[in-house]
């Protein structure tokens, strides 16, 4: 693995194989259910991918809570949580750069997919809609 893995392949790359697969197979069923259904129902599917939160928007939102928190206990309690701080914004680079940090674990065994991973399905779903039409 490079130390600087290609943005798109990442997160992938640092979550394991079994977790990978778990995320794979579910994103298939979900395209596969879609199969026979009306333009409707998989409109509807598409409004809530839409909504779907990926991997970078709810490690950026965790790391930026806690980052603020830690700066407000190091104003108001003890300047020691400034560290608290730091180390967030340790591993939030390391993930920029990397892909790994110490929740994505966690994150990839609660089935949160990336970016690319939600636009398969996505792309997946449009193209049962063009057929549709047809």
């Amino acid at each position: 693995m490079s130390l600087l893995p290609p943005t798109t392949e990442r997160v992938q790359l640092n979550t394991s194989p079994l977790v990978n697969k778990k995320i794979t197979h579910k994103t298939e069923l979900n395209i596969s259910k879609y199969l026979n259904e009306d333009n409707q129902e998989i409109l509807k599917r598409l409004k809530s991918i839409e909504q779907e939160w990926d991997t970078e928007r709810i490690l950026e939102t965790s790391a930026a809570s806690f980052i603020l928190l830690g700066t407000y206990l190091g104003i108001k309690r003890n300047q020691k949580w400034h560290l608290f701080s730091g180390f967030i914004s340790f591993f939030l680079l390391q993930h920029s750069l990397q892909g790994w940090c110490p929740p994505l674990p966690l994150i990839r065994k609660l089935g949160v997919r990336t970016a690319n991973e939600i636009n398969e399905e996505r792309n997946a779903l449009n193209s049962i809609l063009r057929n549709n039409k047809n």
